[in-house]
This record gives structure tokens, sequence and C-alpha cells, in this order.
């Protein structure tokens, strides 16, 4: 951290060698540019189009898919050659422009941080580019500007600037031109307690300042970030690496198989060149080809089925990452929560109310009656003095009062809407829902003096005139009756602030329409009802006031510096989605643990994190519990951590890489600038796409589109349904490759010749592999997906028994193979070979069927569940009728026609594998439960 905020401003300027009433000179400023560059952040070197297409084409699956296609164009087979290549071709243009586009999170960052200012040189003030500011400008800060650089504030004047997002912190933070050893603030502050500063990229929200720039470009708060994301290269997803495992494997495999065929072909006898046309059609064969396809077809299909629930995919391998995910880092404010700060508690002197928003019919309605004014006229009273000590307002079509509203409490069809700070906004909307419209209050007690909030004494004062008296709602009416004295009182003057503020200056407290003395028993009944609230998580305001015969001439601050009444407190907070409770549990159910990462305070994360259903009674570990504890010691806490409070973005990088280091795949969530590392660093970083910055979404993996938490449960489900379907295709795909190869390798050994033509093995690759593969591709989920815990991080894409399955069972097909050919071929039939041929080809029809479930019978998901993949099956069945019985085709492929009984034969063959996975199932699912029927995933 710099020691910016520890120097006074005299020694701030001092150091910069600058003034606050001239600012730099011209030629000074100039000076500077050229040494130190421009305020702008500095984009890495990209790779070129070369290069990323480069990596595109030099995975091993792809190189294994470009030496097949050589092979099958060497064999005269030149459709399948094209074919081969068109799925490399379509593959590297999709990754290529999947990396293009994860290279423009700079460019965002540059458009973000750029803004034009007001600064200070040579005396006069002029605007120019922030790209052009140095250390030692002059600058001024006003509502509605963004920050341009880091600056040390000089001068202040109600200046507040939301730093949400870069610290997390949902409310703005009040800003001072005070040091911090003054402030008597720690050594090692977060930025969100860093008072005296103004960072780059941040809003300022109310007020206005006059600063000095500190740092520009990327020695900025907002640099650092902009370099951390720079540095860090994205690692391959899981299912990329488990994919590119499964080609080195299948490399070795088929070199070793071409290499074994081909010397037993020539030891036995068997011509040169068939023997090289045979083992190189088997090498051919046992390659997935419809592996890359399979994989971009199922992620498309997935990713456009998320884009209908709100889910936009950046990059296709998330999908499947998503799926796999065990740990979900999720930001608080704006994903878990609303964003928006809302009065949720009103408490006085005998009486409390939860305003607490409830979902009726599925919409946000506030607990209270309409009534409520009425029977609680004190609560009037305090509503009345929080909108009116404010400088919020309502839109114009949002300024409800009593006399336009039939049923205040109910859920509006368009929401009140303030404009200013968020939390006086918050108040404003409060009084306003309840029937005390500003518009209405301002005009029977309109403003005629104030004194502004100032962070010394935390409160906020304003004056009013009774100008119309009968104009007064009803509720405030019933409120000061009690008193019996409001035909004397000529002005109102309202306090709001802090409690030790307020009731500082308070001698006397509101009680049921009278004022009586505020005792201690009084103060201290007060105070443990503040605690109580403060321990759930919100944050209170207090409200006073005073009755005035008349205006007071003088000094407002001497003459209004006592002698108030206090009224209550209002309780606010920014309330958590009412949908993300649900989600959370979904989350639990799949085995996923969600883990809270956010800048705010520890007790606002707890609450909230308690409020969802999240494990909040774990361990709670703040920024500075992080920088205190010993290297490596926090790999061994993460387990056992659920909600991390006061962070930075260098802890959540830290949280998310020890995460990593422990096994899980994670992802994470976030909308602001300061999640972009975290979001980049994860396995899957999820961002916002309504509240989420550029940054954000540019460094995530995928957008949530409407910032909806329960939408990464569908996304989840939908990886999972990705990732098994992935599965299911290289099962069924080797399992029918290896019985193919069983089968001609044992022939050689006993003597025969080779069971297959190589076009016929060809076919065979053609028709498995392809069609009925792809149309594996699509089958709906299993009806638990979302009632299994994840798989493990190091799982091996042939784990859970698809390394078992694909050698029995093809080891089976294979022996049905042999022992038919072997049958055949010593009765000297002349259809022995085109007998095999149609066994094994039926036999994968069969196979893809049942093979759609890894649990459950086919019986029991229905043939009719998957309408492409039974289109298929039939138009694959009736090919291969095609080609024995058409002479054309006879002819092309060396068949020979079938008698009815050896066509009968060969069907009635074909289903034993079928009844063998099948029989499997049953044992599965009587060893581990039968899930019931009506079961379905969330």
């Amino acid at each position: 951290m710099s020691n910016w905020p520890r120097l006074d401003a005299i020694a701030v300027l001092r150091q910069l060698n600058t003034q606050a009433e001239t600012g730099l000179s011209a030629s000074e400023a100039e000076r500077r540019l050229e040494t130190q560059g421009p305020n702008e952040l500095i984009e890495k070197r990209a790779n070129g189009p070369w290069q990323l297409l480069w990596q595109q084409l030099t995975a091993t699956m792809v190189l294994i898919l470009i030496v097949a296609a050589a092979l099958s164009a060497a064999l005269g087979e030149y459709r399948d050659a094209i074919a081969i290549l068109a799925i490399v071709v379509f593959n590297a243009i999709l990754g290529f422009r999947q990396e293009y586009q994860a290279e423009r999170a700079i460019a965002a960052l540059k458009k973000l941080a750029t803004p034009t200012v007001r600064c200070r040189r040579d005396g006069t003030v002029i605007e120019i580019s922030a790209r052009q500011l140095v250390p030692g400008d002059i600058v001024r800060l006003e509502a509605g500007n963004l920050v341009p650089a880091d600056c040390r504030i000089l001068e202040t004047s109600n200046l507040r600037i939301q730093e949400a997002s870069l610290t997390g912190e949902s409310e703005p933070i009040d800003k001072t031109a005070q040091t911090l050893d003054r402030l008597h603030d720690p050594a090692d502050l977060p930025l969100g307690e860093r008072r005296n500063m103004a960072f780059m990229g941040t809003l300022v929200t109310y007020g206005r300042g006059l600063a000095v720039v500190t740092e520009t470009g990327m020695v900025t708060e907002l640099g650092q970030i902009a370099a951390a994301i720079q540095t860090m290269d994205r690692a391959p997803t899981r299912l990329q690496q488990r994919l590119d495992q499964l080609g080195q494997r299948l490399a070795i495999a088929i070199v070793v198989l071409i290499t074994f065929i081909f010397g037993v072909g020539v030891l036995r006898g068997e011509p040169l060149t068939l023997m090289f046309l045979t083992a190189v059609s088997l090498g051919v064969a046992a390659v997935p080809e419809g592996l890359p396809a399979v994989v971009t077809i199922a992620l498309a299909l997935g990713a456009k089925r998320m884009l209908k629930r709100r889910t936009l995919i950046r990059q296709l391998p998330a999908v499947e990452t998503l799926g796999s995910v065990t740990v979900i880092c999720s930001d608080k404010t704006g994903t878990l929560t609303k964003n928006c700060m809302t009065v949720t508690a009103l408490t006085g002197a005998g009486y409390h109310i939860d305003l607490t928003p409830r979902l009726r019919h599925g919409r946000p309605v506030l607990s209270a009656p309409p009534q409520l004014l009425q029977d609680q006229p004190a609560a009037a009273l305090l509503l009345t003095g929080a909108a009116l000590c404010n400088d919020a307002f309502l839109e114009s079509h949002s300024n409800l009062s009593h006399s336009n509203r039939s049923a205040p409490g109910l859920s509006d069809p368009q929401p009140p809407q303030a404009i200013g700070d968020p939390t006086e906004g918050a108040l404003v909307v409060a009084a306003a829902r309840l029937g005390l419209g500003k518009a209405d209050l301002e005009q029977a007690l309109p403003r005629v003096a104030e004194i502004p909030f100032d962070s010394e004494h935390k409160r906020m004062v304003t004056v009013h005139k009774l100008a119309a008296t009968a104009g007064l709602p009803a509720s405030l009416k019933t409120a000061l009756a009690g008193e019996s004295a409001t035909g004397q009182w000529s002005h109102l003057v309202f306090m709001k602030g802090a409690l030790d503020s307020v009731l500082a200056v308070s001698s006397k407290l509101w009680v049921e329409g009278r004022m009586v003395p505020l005792t201690e028993t009084w103060r201290q009944q007060i105070a443990i009802a503040d605690d109580q609230l403060a321990q759930t998580g919100m944050r209170i305001l207090s409200v006073a006031f005073r009755p005035l015969d008349s205006l007071p001439t003088g000094e407002l601050a001497q003459t209004l510096a006592q002698d108030y009444v206090f009224v209550g407190g209002v309780g606010m907070m920014d309330p958590a989605r009412p949908e993300v409770k649900s989600a959370v549990l979904t989350c639990k159910t799949a085995g996923i643990r969600p883990v809270m990462i956010t800048g705010d305070h520890p007790l606002t994360a707890q609450h909230i994190a308690r409020e969802i259903g999240m494990d909040a009674h774990g361990r709670l570990l703040t920024g500075q519990d992080l920088d205190q504890l010993p290297p490596g010691a926090l790999t061994e806490l993460v387990d056992t951590v659920s909600v991390y409070a006061r962070v930075s973005p260098q802890h959540k990088l830290a949280i998310v890489q020890a995460l990593q280091d422990q096994g899980h795949i994670v992802a994470m969530t976030g909308d602001g600038v300061n999640d972009a590392p975290a979001l980049k660093k994860a396995d899957i970083g999820v961002a916002m796409g309504v509240t989420g910055t550029d940054v954000a979404k540019e460094a995530a993996d995928m957008v949530l589109l409407d910032d909806n938490f329960a939408t990464i449960v569908t996304a989840t489900k939908e990886g999972r349904v990705i990732y098994d379907n992935i599965r299911k295709f290289i099962k069924y795909v080797l399992t029918g490759n290896c019985g193919e190869l069983w089968a001609i390798a044992l022939a050689l050994f006993w003597g025969m010749p080779l069971l297959l033509k190589p076009l016929q093995i060809l076919w065979i690759n053609l028709i498995a592999d392809g069609l009925l593969a792809l149309a594996l591709s699509v089958e709906p989920a299993e009806q638990d997906i979302m009632r299994c815990p994840p798989h493990r991080s190091n799982e091996s894409i042939f784990s859970r028994g698809v390394g078992r399955d694909i050698i029995w069972i093809g080891l089976l097909l294979g022996l049905v193979l042999l022992i038919v050919a072997h049958h055949y071929w010593a009765a000297n039939q002349a259809n022995w070979q085109t007998m095999v041929f149609s066994i094994l080809a039926f036999s994968r029809i069969g196979l893809v069927q049942t093979m759609r479930s890894e649990r459950n019978s086919l019986f029991r998901i229905g043939v009719m569940s998957n309408k492409l993949l039974l289109g298929t099956v039939a138009l694959t069945f009736g090919l291969q009728l095609a080609i024995i019985y058409v002479p054309a085709l006879q002819a092309l492929f060396q068949t020979t026609a079938l008698s009815v009984p050896d066509l009968l034969i060969s069907l009635l063959l074909s289903t034993f594998v079928f009844w063998a996975m099948e029989l499997e199932k049953w044992l599965i699912r009587n060893r581990q439960g039968q899930v019931p029927a009506e079961q379905t995933s969330p």
C-alpha cells in the first residue's frame, strides 16, 4: 500500500511538487506525460491470428484426425478424408473465434478508465481527457463523475464515492481529507477503508471534492488488476485436458495396433498390399473422428438451450466445466443480494416494525399492513424525518403518496425509483411505499435551511416550515396530535445520522405521541435495540426532531446544536435475492459447496449467508486474517471456511488458488472490476450481465443475462448432461471398435482370413461412429443427475465403469463375431463375411440404444425419449439392409444376400451385447437401490 493516506495534504502536495491553488503548469504536465506515459491501461502483446490458429491445430486429437485424413486419402477414401478435414477446420475456426474474443478484456478496461475530467493547470480550470492526467494534477470530483486516476483527497463537501465495482462494498463511502493517523485507522487497511483516497474507475455519487492525482495508468489499483489479468494464462478446461489425454492414449494404441496387425498378416503369408490396406483401415476405424464433432455439437446445443434460460456462453468448453464444479465462490453484492439498499426495520420507543419484503404470488411485497402508519403514528414521524432530512428524490412517476395509493404496502406495478445516494434513496422509497410521498411532504413542510452532513459529526439537519398544517398527511397529524401544540410550532427541525451522534444532542424521547425526558435507562434500551439490529447485518440511521416556535437567527449549527427529541431508528440492508435460498439448497443437494467472498462487513456477510442457507456456522475469515496467515495455511483452511469478508482482489485470487490446490473445480461469480482476476483464474468465471462491468464480462467464461444466481443451477445441470453424453459417446464408440478389433486380431491367431473387407470396416466406422454416435449427443438428462455429487477433478474419462465396459463388452462382441465367423467359414459358406458384417452393424445399433443410460433400462427411459436417435437407428438399419440386398451396393461392399433364416440369426445374435448390458444395469440398480420412477432432477 502506498503511503499517501498517511501524509497530510501539505506533505502530499510537497512530495508531488504541485500546488492546490494553481495546479501544474502546462509545460510541467507535458514533461511528466512524456516521462511517465499516458494515464491508460497498457495492453499486453496478444497472440497473433496465426499463433491462435496454430494452437487450435496442435491438439493431440486434432493431429490424429489430420493423420487419419491423410491415410484415408492414401486409400482413395476421399469422402472420409474430406469429412475428417471438415471437422478439423470447423473446430479450429470455433476455437480461434473464442480465443480472439477473450483478448478483448483489456480493451474493456481501457474503455472504462478514460473519462473526461476537469483539471486545474496554470491556475485555470480546464477540461481534458483523463488520458492526459499526470501525478500532481489537481482535479475536481463531482457527483456523476468517474474518478479518473488514483487521487489523494484535499477538500470535500459531502463527498461520497461508490466503490462496489472495485471493493465489493454495497454502500457509497464517505470521503474525508484528513490523514488516517488522525483518524486512528489501523495500519493494514483494505481499499474500502482508505477514506482519504479516491480510486480510478469508481463513481462519485454525492457531493464534490478536490483531489491531487497520485498514480496513473498501470500503477493505479485498477491498473494492478489489469496487470493481474494480463499475466494470468487461462488453463485448459477439465474436458480439454481429458480429451487431450484420450488422444495421446489412442495415438499409442493405434500405432501398436497397425504394427501388430500388419506384422501378423505378413508373417502368415497374406498379400502385402491387402495387409497394408487392412491395417490402415483398422487404424482409421479405431480413431473416433466423430468425437470433436460430438463435443462441439453437444456444447453448442447446450449453449443454445442455456441462452434461452438467460445464460450466455462465451467459451463452449465452459459448459462442461460448470457441470463438474465442486465449489462456487460467489460475490455478495449484486450476486447473492440485490445491490439495492432497502429499509427493513423501523424501531422506536415501544415498537419494532419489520419491513423485510416477502414474496406473494412470486412478487415482493412489504410485510407491513396497509394501516401501519395509522396504528403506529410514531413510525409516521420517523419516516417523515428520514424522507425530509434527505437529498434524494423519486422519479416523477414514482412519487407515490397517501392520496394516490389505494393499498400502501402492496407491490407496485412499477416500484418507486429513487435518484441520489442509495442510502437516502432507500429512506425516500420506504416512506413513499407507506403513503408518505416526498413531494407531498415537501409541499406541507418546505425546507428553509439545512446543516449538511459532515463526517466529523456524522449527522445531517434540515429545517422545515409548517406552511400548510392542513396539508399534512393524516398519519403525521396523528403522530403530532398528542402534544396538542402543533398550532404553536412554526417550524420542525429534523436530524438523521449515526446513533451516538444523534443521542448526544437529544434530551427528550418521543413516546406514544408525547415528549418525555431521555433518561439513562432509555438510552441503554435504545443502544441495546440498535446493537440487535446491527448484529443482523443492518445499517441503522437514527432520526430526531425539534419543534420551533420561530426560525432562529444567527449560526444554525450553534443554535440548533441541542435539545432534540429522539424518534427512533431506521434499519437498512442490501437484501438477499429471493430466489437465491432455493438455488443454494439445490447446489448443496448436487454436492456443490457455495462460498461467499465479499468486501463487505463481516457481520453483514455472515447474516446474508445465514439467511440464504449457506454454511454460516463455519469459520469466517477477513482480509486481515488472510494477510496474517503463514504461507500454505490457507490451503489447509479453505474446506472449513464458507464466508470471507473485507477481502481485496488479491485475496480472491489466493482463495481460488487454495481451493484449486485442494483439488476442487472452482466457479467464481462476480460483477465488478475487482472480480475480474479471480474470474479468469477460476476453472470457470461467471459474470453478471445486468450489473456486471465490461471487465468482468470479458474475463468470464459465461454471463448470466438476468443476474440470477439460480440460473447457475440450470447451467450446472446442463453441463452435467453434456459431460455424461460425451462419456456415453466415447464408451459407445470405443466398445464397438474394441469388439471389431478383438474379432480381427483373434481370427488371425486362429488361422482364419480377415473377417472384414477394408471398405466394410470404414462403413461401420461411418454409420456407428458418425450417425448413431452423433445422435447420442442430444440424449436428455438422466433422472438423478442433480442428486449425485460432481465427479472428481482428476477423474479419468474411463472411470466409473466406462473403461471396464469397453473391455468386457468389446471382448464379448468380438467373441460373438469370431464364433459366427468360424462356424460359417468352416462350413465353406460364401456369405460368412456378410454374416459377420451384418451382426457387427446390427450390434452397434443395439449398443447405442442401451448406452443411452448408465444405470436405467432402455424400457424405463423410453424408446421415444430421444426421437433423433430413434430416427437415426431406423435410417442406419435401412442402409445396412440395402448394402446386403441391393446389387449395386453388394458389388461395392463385396456382400452377398442373406437368406431369411440367416438374416434372423444375425439380428438375434446382434442383440447379445444389448441384453448383456441391460443385465449389468439391472445388477447395478439392485446393488445400489432403485431410483423411484417419479423422481426427477431439480
